[in-house]
């Protein structure tokens, strides 16, 4: 079993890395041109205790969470938060001349600010590395212009402004980055319908056999796993499509498995939750009211 290597500051990475000594402990913007991991193996695997926005171009590695792959053929836009596992398979038969920045920040330098808290909000920290954002020129060009900002600033002469001002760049990155993710969505139509016709199907097969239904009903995990996509992904897609998270998807399709049961078969109630995969039939019977402002007793009454 491959070693985990973990990085508890970004002075570790830097070391790792044969990079210079960082200029600051708490954040770095790295060229990524520069970095040769202190390895020969092919195959590294590490936990980072800080955030890192990687914008690659031209890199031989494979990076992937888990099961998922990704190659960084074109300049992609990922992103990295604390405590991911993150594996890089290094094909040491290619050589290239690989481009981009790497920025590092650690939580302590976003502490007693608001960007502590809200960086959680930002669902594509969660995204798999295959979920990538792929920048437009014009875009790539906005990025990097903020992450030399950024190190100009922390570059400088240290004041009561600088880490505001950093702040106030982060901040601004990631916004654009939201913006960007939000294009994507919407700019791959094809491939994003393709996703909800697979989560239908998934659905499908779930509620249509009893096996997969006795532990329970699928979880927004489970389905995305299923999807071989992140849940953070998989909610956004669906949020831009439908309007609607998987969550309320997995919902909907219990509610009308529900009604067709109520409506077309003598079971109870109770039965009915059971084999929609609910291990309390209070549980079912308080869904289903949410849902339908009705409950399923008076729902099974409108019929007779």
């Amino acid at each position: 079993m491959k070693e985990i290597h973990r990085f508890k500051s970004i002075c570790e990475f830097h070391n790792y890395s044969n990079l210079p000594k960082s200029e600051h402990p708490l954040i770095s913007l790295v060229d990524y041109s520069k970095v040769n991991y202190a390895t020969d193996s092919d195959k590294i695997k590490w936990i980072q205790d800080f955030y890192s926005i990687g914008l690659k171009r031209n890199v031989s590695e494979k990076f992937n969470y888990g099961q998922q792959k990704y190659d960084f053929d074109e300049g992609i836009f990922s992103f990295v938060a604390p405590k991911q596992i993150l594996t890089i398979t290094i094909n040491q038969n290619i050589k290239v001349n690989p481009s981009g920045w790497l920025l590092l920040i650690h939580p302590d330098f976003l502490w007693n600010t608001p960007l502590a808290k809200s960086i959680k909000n930002y669902d594509f920290f969660g995204y798999d590395v295959n979920e990538a954002l792929f920048l437009s020129e014009k875009e790539e060009n906005i990025i990097v212009e903020l992450l030399k900002n950024i190190e100009r600033e922390y570059q400088s002469n240290i004041d009561k402004f600088s880490q505001n001002i950093i702040i106030s760049q982060i901040e601004l990155l990631l916004n654009y980055a939201e913006r960007y993710y939000e294009r994507q969505f919407i700019t791959r139509k094809i491939s994003n319908h393709q996703i909800l016709i697979k989560l239908e199907q998934t659905l499908n097969n779930y509620f249509n056999n009893r096996e997969t239904l006795i532990n329970g009903v699928p979880s927004v995990a489970q389905i995305s796993n299923d999807l071989n996509l992140s849940p953070n992904y998989l909610s956004n897609i669906l949020k831009i499509i439908t309007g609607q998270s998987t969550q309320q998807h997995i919902q909907n399709r219990v509610i009308d498995k529900a009604k067709e049961k109520l409506s077309t078969t003598e079971l109870s109630v109770s039965e009915i939750a059971y084999e929609l995969g609910f291990e309390y039939p209070t549980s079912f019977s308080k869904l289903f009211k949410n849902k339908t402002n009705i409950s399923p007793i008076a729902f099974r009454q409108s019929f007779n």
